[in-house]
């Protein structure tokens, strides 16, 4: 048993200091690269996500518009419409899962620091809009403006 527990903390420190590898290298990417730079400024992105939405867009051109970004991400809502009639459900989930879920976790850390916080435009619609939809929602509202901040701005390049 003490072998196998031994054999297992050192997997367990390589992968350690594999992740810090790799740490390293996404932020060489990061400096390197000036859209990376320009996009890391949205709040809720980070160099990791900056990085990764390089990587698997480019300046997005494959997209008509931000909406089509976001619901390539799967942070749309899910339609169930008939005639005249338009339900809106939870958000879709498809699309790329990784990217999904780095958009939504920056979307936390906006949503947690706006509410200690009531200054700036941002902060009052994330504050307005969690108290009429709760948290989750704003959370995937704020993943979906931050989606759309970003295609505008690489398709563009322009700063935020």
């Amino acid at each position: 048993m003490r072998r196998t527990i031994a054999e297992l903390y050192d997997l367990f420190n390589d992968l350690g200091r594999r992740i810090n590898f790799f740490d390293k290298e996404i932020d060489a990417v990061f400096r390197q690269s000036e859209a990376c730079q320009r996009i890391a400024k949205v709040k809720g992105i980070g160099p990791k996500t900056a990085t990764a939405v390089v990587a698997a867009i480019g300046k997005g051109t494959e997209f008509k518009n931000g909406r089509h970004f976001a619901a390539w991400l799967g942070l749309v809502p899910r339609q169930h419409s008939s005639g005249d009639k338009q339900v809106l459900m939870n958000m879709t989930k498809k699309g790329d899962k990784h990217l999904r879920t780095l958009f939504i976790h920056g979307a936390r850390a906006v949503v947690r620091v706006a509410t200690n916080n009531n200054d700036g435009s941002l902060h009052q619609w994330v504050n307005q809009l969690k108290e009429r939809r709760g948290f989750n929602k704003m959370t995937v509202a704020v993943a979906n403006k931050n989606a759309r901040i970003i295609w505008s701005m690489l398709r563009k390049d322009t700063e935020y």
